[in-house]
Order: structure tokens, then C-alpha cells, then sequence
């Protein structure tokens, strides 16, 4: 029987690392994010009309588009995230890109789901609005754009007697056409 209690989205870690940019640690700035906003998927259906019927339509599958994902922490001396958005737009690793994680926990710290954000390219980076009255923490804030993402749920730890998985992913291919896949597993250990 599945827990059916929404999750809390104050405790997540976000991975991204980059493959093939040299000088960077890999996974980027140790998962430490205070927020994290974009994933979303949206799909514009293609409304068809019958001949001679004027009142019904039909919605067929269009394409998908996907959101910008926004990330924001607190500044540290850590500054491989300006690193990769500088190598990304200059010189021989022009449009590096990266691959993301990010992971919902619970209250215990286990892992509730996993979110798998591909092609990620860095599209803004924005330093922390500095105000002398304030005293606030200095917050930084980069934008990524993505190809397509897919989401998980958690693998049971070793020694359960039954899990079931899900994963399902809808891309956009390069010859403009729309792809989606699904597969489910049920392992009985």
C-alpha cells in the first residue's frame, strides 16, 4: 500500500554536474540550493475539427515544451556555478553542458522521489542584490534551460520483498518530432 500524504518541498538536494568542463568540481556547489522552481512540462495539443461535424473537435498529441529551471542559494566562496556559465558562453567549451538531479526527502531524510534534468545549459546567472541596511544573506540566482527530464521514484533499500518502479520521459527530437516512453518494473528480492 503507497503512502498517499503530499510530500514537503522544504527539504531537497540538487546535484548538477558537468561532464568535460575542466577546473570544476563535480557535482557542482555540494547540493546546497534554498530554492528550486521550473520543472514543468507542458504539452500543445492539436485541435482537429471533422468534416461536417461543427460540434465536437479532437485533440491530438502536439509538441512539448519544458519550463527554466531557477535555482537560488546563499553565495559562497564556491564560485564553480559563475565558472560554468562563463566556459558555457566563451572559448572552446562554448555551450557546456550539464545534467541535474534534484531530490525531494522527507522529514527523515529519505528519499521520496528523484527528478533527472537533462541537456542543461545556463542561461542567466545573478549576483545577490547588496543592500548595507538590510543584513540579509547574500543570495545568488542562475536560470538553466533543459531538454526533457524524467521522474522516479525512490529504488526500495536492499532487502524489501517487493518494489515497484516508474519512469516516464517526453522529449522534443531534433527533426521536430515528439517522443515519449514509459516503463514499469515490479521486483520481488
Amino acid at each position: 500500500m503507497s503512502d498517499e500524504r503530499p510530500f514537503l518541498a522544504f527539504r531537497f538536494d540538487v546535484q548538477i554536474s558537468t561532464p568535460g568542463v575542466l577546473g570544476l568540481t563535480n557535482p557542482l556547489c555540494n547540493a546546497a540550493f534554498a530554492e528550486c522552481d521550473g520543472l514543468e512540462m507542458t504539452m500543445e495539443p492539436k485541435t482537429v475539427r471533422e468534416g461536417g461535424n461543427n460540434t465536437q473537435q479532437h485533440h491530438l498529441v502536439g509538441p512539448v515544451s519544458y519550463g527554466t529551471l531557477t535555482l537560488k542559494r546563499g553565495m559562497t566562496s564556491n564560485i564553480d556555478l559563475w565558472k560554468w556559465f562563463t566556459q558555457s558562453v566563451h572559448g572552446n567549451t562554448r555551450g557546456a553542458r550539464g545534467e541535474a538531479v534534484i531530490i525531494m526527502r522527507n522529514g527523515q531524510g529519505t528519499e521520496q522521489v528523484r527528478f533527472k534534468v537533462h541537456d542543461c545549459l545556463p542561461l542567466k546567472m545573478k549576483a545577490p542584490a547588496l543592500n548595507a541596511k538590510e543584513g540579509l544573506l547574500a543570495i545568488e540566482e542562475m536560470q538553466l534551460a533543459y531538454s526533457f527530464f524524467e521522474i522516479e521514484e525512490p529504488q526500495p533499500p536492499f532487502g524489501l520483498s517487493a518494489g515497484v518502479g516508474f519512469s516516464a520521459s517526453a522529449g522534443i527530437g531534433a527533426a521536430a518530432g515528439v517522443g515519449f516512453s514509459a516503463s514499469a518494473s515490479v521486483g520481488i528480492g
